[in-house]
């Protein structure tokens, strides 16, 4: 669903940001002061972490290439925990993280908010549930509620599925849910789109997933009587949210190229990216 519209309007986004930018200076040519301009510059930069940033990545890393087509960004998409210890031991440039750093992680490393993700409640599309209260939701996860016919859906077994241990989602979901170390899960799978087949092909199935991976095969529910949408989640009407972030060594500059990377997605004016994506831009 939402990987048609990124496709369809990402080339016109980066028209745009290219237009934005062509500004004084002719690609490849000197700047004033002598110094190279950003079109000459070249490297590698690292990135590692939360699978439920491979859009949001996707979307920056196409959209920098347009500017800075002489710096290669890789994305490895190996789950928030990786993604911070890579970070934290040097092995990337920037970590990512669908979930807020924990006061020990911030030791050496410092936490930049990009973007807020809705993190949406979904059940297999045969499910007649509509809406759920965060109260709900978390009794699933303990499994105090074992069967949709408690909570108005059909005489069915629930079978709740989520992330591995260290995954950021699940950190996040059980985090915002009060459900740490509590969960009892039918399943527990390495990756967002994982859960995704999962539950689109387990009746009876409920699991949590990024608002920006969400596809017509399986169904959203409503919290609290609020869908999970990009406004809903700006305006802070929806409970179940959380941050998609950028972990960089604290007390150490980044190399040319990884601070040049950085600086675009951070950038106001490339929000579009983040929208097109399918989650809320933190500066726009």
């Amino acid at each position: 669903m939402k990987k048609n519209i990124l496709a369809l309007a990402l080339p016109a986004v980066m028209c745009a940001v290219a237009l934005s930018a062509c500004g004084a200076q002719p690609s490849g040519s000197p700047a004033p002061d002598g110094k190279p301009t950003q079109a000459q510059l070249t490297g590698t930069v690292v990135t590692n972490g939360s699978t439920s940033m491979e859009k949001v990545m996707g979307a920056l890393i196409e959209g920098f290439r347009e500017l800075e087509g002489g710096i290669t960004v890789t994305y490895e998409p190996t789950g928030s925990g990786s993604g911070i210890e890579a970070a934290s031991n040097g092995s990337a440039d920037i970590g990512l993280a669908s979930r807020s750093l924990k006061d020990a992680e911030k030791t050496d490393l410092t936490e930049v908010v990009v973007a807020k993700d809705g993190i949406a409640i979904v059940v297999n599309t045969a499910n007649a549930v509509e809406d759920l209260t965060v109260e709900q939701v978390a009794a699933i996860a303990r499994g105090e509620l074992t069967n949709w016919s408690e909570l108005g859906g059909a005489d069915e077994a629930i079978a709740f599925i989520g992330r591995e241990a260290g995954s950021g989602t699940r950190g996040a979901f059980e985090e915002l849910t009060g459900t740490e170390d509590a969960c009892r899960y039918s399943q527990e799978l390495t990756s967002t789109g994982a859960v995704i087949t999962a539950v689109s092909t387990t009746p009876g199935a409920i699991g949590y997933a990024s608002l920006s991976s969400v596809e017509d095969t399986v169904k959203a529910v409503k919290i609290g009587g609020v869908a999970c949408s990009e406004a809903t989640v700006l305006d802070g009407s929806y409970a179940i949210q959380r941050p998609f972030v950028f972990a960089i060594p604290a007390g150490k500059e980044l190399s040319t190229a990884a601070q040049a990377f950085y600086d675009f997605a951070a950038d106001p004016a490339n929000a579009g990216l983040y929208t097109l994506a399918g989650v809320v831009p933190a500066n726009g």
